[in-house]
């Protein structure tokens, strides 16, 4: 497949245009990223430019094409118990504290919810859910919400779907994890019944309004805010905010801040890694 370069130009069109219809923001220098990502749809759609392709989206009114190029520009590195710390710090720190706090608060069954904001294939709201059974945190015992959202059509099938080939369980699963919670499939792993049924996916578009997806204890919104420009950064922590309950917990990646996005939240520390809650 022979690749086809961007003209600086066509760089600037599409990139506005990616703007428009996803809220991700490519700056300059991102030219590379463009054409390893859509050079397979020029093929797919017999484009001799890029121009020619933004031209075939828009005019394509069941937005097929759209829907391929968010799918192909949005899909991120991720794989199983990324970066440890942060689930370290789920298990030993913000899920005990948490539910000493909702049992003492209800009646019956005490009830979590954590949302997955930038959920992708689906790896990270999966390793929580890990992480919770292997706490004996599960649905017999706990009502429990795990929500994982992408603006992805093609990475909530995944994820929904729960199916990933040697090379992706490979990455950051142990040998234990992976014949406790998966069951082999030809040369594939399903994620098994027990699993599946603690999380619930949905596409969603993190520059729309959050709406009907209710309220959280937890929120992750990992390494994906570099998508984004520093205005709708702010706009969306602000919403995040709105979907938190008031003693809740945000987790962003481990190379990201707050500080220049958003004065909402407090940072605390503990085992190597930060956490956030509301001012008060």
């Amino acid at each position: 497949m022979r690749k086809i370069k961007v003209t600086p130009e066509e760089f600037k069109a599409f990139a506005k245009y990616i703007l428009d219809i996803s809220g991700i923001f490519l700056d300059v220098g991102k030219e590379y990223l463009l054409e390893t990502r859509l050079n397979p749809l020029l093929s797919k759609y017999q484009c001799t430019s890029y121009s020619d392709l933004m031209k075939k989206s828009k005019h394509d009114f069941n937005k097929t094409l759209e829907d391929e190029i968010i799918d192909a520009i949005s899909t991120n590195e991720t794989y199983f118990f990324r970066d440890k710390t942060p689930f370290k710090l789920l298990q030993h720190k913000i899920l005990p504290d948490l539910i000493d706090k909702r049992s003492k608060k209800n009646f019956g069954k005490p009830t979590i919810r954590i949302w997955s904001a930038a959920n992708s294939t689906g790896q990270e709201i999966y390793s929580l859910a890990m992480t919770m059974i292997e706490m004996g945190v599960t649905l017999d015992k706990y009502n429990i919400k795990l929500l994982g959202t992408d603006i992805s059509d093609a990475a909530i099938a995944k994820a929904s779907y729960g199916v990933y080939n040697k090379f992706e369980v490979a990455r950051g699963l142990e040998p234990g994890r992976l014949n406790r919670f998966f069951q082999p499939m030809a040369d594939k792993y399903k994620v098994k019944d027990e699993l599946r049924a603690m999380v619930q996916f949905k596409k969603m578009n993190l520059m729309k309004p959050f709406i009907g997806i209710g309220k959280y204890d937890i929120v992750l919104c990992r390494n994906v805010m570099i998508y984004f420009t520093t205005e709708d950064r702010r706009k969306i922590y602000s919403n995040i905010s709105k979907v938190m309950e008031p003693d809740g917990y945000l987790l962003i990646g481990s190379t990201e801040s707050l500080i220049n996005d958003t004065d909402l939240f407090s940072s605390f520390r503990y085992l190597n890694s930060v956490f956030y809650r509301f001012k008060r």
